[in-house]
């Protein structure tokens, strides 16, 4: 059972989905438009999310882009474009599985339980059991926690997962494919994917891709983790 939004300006649509959500066990919440989507995931946790594409406030794949900016939870487009380039860009964009309109029920809950299967799947790389001090950064897997300097830092799921596995491989270049296999847990994506939370992580590290510290990427070849040069 899941926690889960429902993005859907349709009301009768939306009732009908809420109906047989919460039939089937699940928490529900609903919204109409793709601004309280956003405010509502920034604020509470969702396992799922069904996103509508013909919302009145914003189309549905700007939203998706957006919702990917501030969660990685995953979301279920239910659309009623059945073309082929458009649902391929959805999924680029971010988008884990598709319902094209009208759809069953038991269609929907089928395609639920497999993204939240793959969700699970793909929660984050096994971490090590022991704590990786790495220059001024410490990165305790276990308890996962994150410090810079003695000071605790903010990171998301993600960007945690990101951090340990390249802290558990000091000074060695990963490559993007090992990233999206071992972090993100896909076969295959976007390299636009790795580059954004690379960035977010390393705005928390206090440095830039221009000015790394800790970060370094090695164009057309990958990302390492290493220690800072001691200062002269």
């Amino acid at each position: 059972m899941a926690h889960v939004l429902v993005v859907e300006d349709d009301p009768i649509v939306r009732s009908a989905l809420i109906r047989h959500l919460t039939d089937a066990g699940h928490t529900v919440r609903s919204v109409g438009t793709a601004l309280q989507a956003l405010r509502e995931v920034s604020q509470l946790g969702f396992e799922l999310v069904i996103l509508d594409l013909g919302l009145p406030d914003l189309d549905g794949f700007e939203a998706l882009k957006m919702l990917r900016g501030v969660t990685e939870v995953p979301v279920i487009i239910a659309t009623a474009r059945d073309d082929e380039s458009e649902i391929v860009r959805l999924l680029h964009a971010g988008a884990d599985d598709y319902l094209v309109k009208p759809f069953s029920v038991e269609h929907l809950s089928a395609r639920m339980a497999a993204v939240l299967r793959r969700a699970g799947a793909r929660s984050g790389p096994v971490p090590q059991d022991r704590t990786v001090r790495v220059g001024g950064l410490v990165v305790d897997p276990l308890r996962r926690q994150a410090q810079l300097d003695g000071a605790p830092l903010d990171l998301t799921r993600r960007e945690f997962d990101l951090l340990a596995f390249l802290a558990q491989r000091p000074g060695v270049v990963v490559s993007r494919k090992e990233l999206l296999t071992e972090v993100w847990r896909q076969s295959y994506g976007d390299d636009q994917t790795i580059d954004v939370h690379l960035s977010w992580l390393r705005r928390k590290l206090g440095e830039t891709a221009a000015r790394p510290r800790y970060l370094h990427t090695l164009r057309g070849v990958g990302v390492k983790l290493e220690a800072p040069e001691p200062l002269p």
